[in-house]
């Protein structure tokens, strides 16, 4: 799970931020959508647990960029493919996730050695059923999908092969990050969790091919 914390402010992240990892969580992606986002995407760099990765997202300008790794970003998410944005993640030797939704796109950031995408927005796009169909053509491309994904659809995406894991706000409610309720936050992580695991055992389960 990857997920979206979308803090309007930055008080309390940090309690989120352990809550998450404390739960299982590896990774989390902190988005540009609100003034004092790269404050509190500051303090959740500072305070991740050992071993916790704190990235950005909805990363659109190269000022954007520069900012979030100086606030402490291990990774750069946009909603879209920028080659500028591309070339600057590479200066400063930081993973860059840019966002596609067609096969063009896909081919653009191949071109540029990117393999690990995000396909977005997922369910405006056709859900599992696009992502399923761009997928055959590009086996050694990696999918984060991303928009519109919660509880009621996380499996089918999940079941689909070259899914990285799949990112989402739905772990971290706006209301919920509002008052630091890590009880109800991390509830949602651990039933993302047992859908991904009984995946996983499935899948381990069946023949190879």
């Amino acid at each position: 799970m990857l997920p979206l914390i979308s803090p309007t402010g930055s008080d309390r992240i940090h309690e989120v931020v352990r809550a998450m990892n404390a739960a299982g969580v590896v990774a989390v992606e902190v988005t540009l959508r609100h003034a004092d986002a790269i404050e509190a995407l500051r303090r959740a760099a500072a305070s991740a647990p050992p071993g916790m990765i704190v990235g950005v997202g909805t990363v659109r300008t190269i000022r954007q960029l520069d900012e979030a790794v100086a606030a402490g970003a291990a990774f750069m998410v946009s909603p879209g493919l920028d080659e500028r944005l591309a070339a600057r993640a590479a200066e400063h030797r930081v993973p860059y996730v840019p966002g596609v939704a067609t096969p063009t796109e896909v081919m653009a950031a191949a071109r540029l050695g990117l393999n690990v995408l995000k396909f977005f927005p997922a369910e405006a796009m056709g859900g599992v059923a696009a992502l399923k169909a761009l997928i055959e053509p590009f086996p050694d491309i990696a999918f984060i999908p991303t928009g519109g994904i919660g509880e009621g659809n996380l499996a089918g995406y999940l079941e689909l092969p070259n899914v990285w894991c799949c990112g989402g706000s739905w772990l971290a409610p706006a209301a919920e990050l509002a008052r630091g309720d890590v009880s109800a936050i991390a509830g949602r992580v651990d039933r993302a969790r047992a859908v991904a695991t009984a995946i996983a055992v499935e899948r381990a389960k069946s023949p190879p091919g």
